[in-house]
């Protein structure tokens, strides 16, 4: 590939994440298959020296240029790895949720983030996080969503998008206790639900994107008899959205909908609460979901899976949400280069 063509490719910022679990291996596994090397260029935040292990785990072979904070990039068919060096292996305790490792890996998220915020990246994605050891280096750490606003000073409405292929799951509420959500399900937050999932299922090429609505009781409330979040809030907040325009269907009952939707009759589903959702996603295909943070200037994509400290450093993890979490990171930024060149 010519110069010129390496340049149209877009930028993909990616942080190694808790080295306690799989993510060295994913990343030295991930940063070396061929064609995804083709489809863009890689700047990677981590240490090299975990890096190292694995390559030896994985035995991967990404032909990484390892560099130091500050210096020139030299972008182009093999992946830049900036070594921040901010994880001792001698320290590295495989298995375990430890405070060094939550270090390492907002460290590394962070500086990926601001990277592209700063405009030198298109897309962020990173290996899996553990979220305790996340709370042990950042105490006001509640999930990605708030990590990345505090990192890039981001104030705007932002969600999580479980996607399975072609099948996306939304949500109106996320990481709150089971007790508080049926308080937390308002006309307004479903609106705005459905306006964030509209918006990023029509940047991953959707158009215009089909949506069913769950309903949050058993039946969808059964016309009343079980409930009547469904009729006082769930349906009018759906004929809001048809009327903004939206192909938007329900409420249906939530233990039938990602039948439908799976069966090809919807492209999404937008669930009250997180397990409503994430139980049904992960029993459809839990090797190959893929977790995309939806909101923020940039595309921020993971694999769903967590960080499986039970087969860390045993060189077996499963790539295929790996794989499809950077796939979609690619094309994302792809096409927003795309639609920024077609505007300008």
């Amino acid at each position: 590939m010519d110069n010129r063509a390496q340049n149209e490719l877009p930028v993909i910022a990616v942080a190694m994440g808790d080295p306690s679990g799989i993510s060295p291996e994913l990343t030295a596994r991930i940063l070396s298959e061929p064609d995804l090397r083709a489809a863009a260029r890689y700047v990677v935040f981590g240490d090299a020296r975990l890096l190292e292990l694995g390559i030896k785990d994985g035995a991967a072979d990404p032909q990484v240029r390892v560099v130091r904070e500050g210096d020139v990039l030299p972008l182009g068919d093999r992946p830049v790895f900036i070594d921040l060096g901010n994880h001792d292996p001698a320290d590295l305790q495989r298995g375990t949720a430890t405070l060094a490792g939550g270090k390492a890996a907002t460290d590394n998220f962070r500086h990926a983030l601001q990277f592209a915020a700063a405009g030198h990246a298109d897309a962020v994605f990173f290996t899996p996080f553990n979220k305790a050891a996340m709370r042990f280096a950042y105490p006001g750490y509640d999930d990605e969503i708030r990590f990345v606003r505090d990192a890039i000073g981001f104030e705007g409405p932002a969600s999580e998008f479980n996607i399975l292929d072609k099948l996306w799951n939304a949500r109106v509420t996320s990481h709150i206790p089971l007790s508080e959500v049926a308080a937390n399900i308002t006309q307004e937050r479903i609106l705005r639900a459905l306006t964030l999932a509209d918006a990023n299922l029509r940047l991953a090429g959707f158009n215009p994107p089909r949506i069913a609505v769950a309903g949050i009781n058993p039946h969808a409330g059964d016309g009343g008899n079980f409930g009547r979040d469904e009729i006082e809030t769930i349906e009018p907040a759906v004929k809001a959205a048809k009327a903004k325009g939206f192909t938007v269907e329900g409420p249906f009952p939530s233990d039938t909908v990602f039948l439908r939707a799976r069966n090809g009759d919807f492209d999404a589903v937008l669930t009250m609460y997180h397990d409503q959702g994430q139980i049904a996603m992960k029993l459809i295909g839990f090797d190959s979901g893929v977790t995309l943070i939806g909101g923020f200037p940039f595309p921020i994509c993971t694999p769903a899976h967590g960080t499986a400290y039970e087969i860390a450093g045993k060189g077996v993890a499963n790539l295929g949400a790996t794989r499809a979490a950077l796939a979609l990171a690619i094309k994302m930024a792809r096409d927003g280069k795309a639609r920024a060149k077609a505007a300008a």
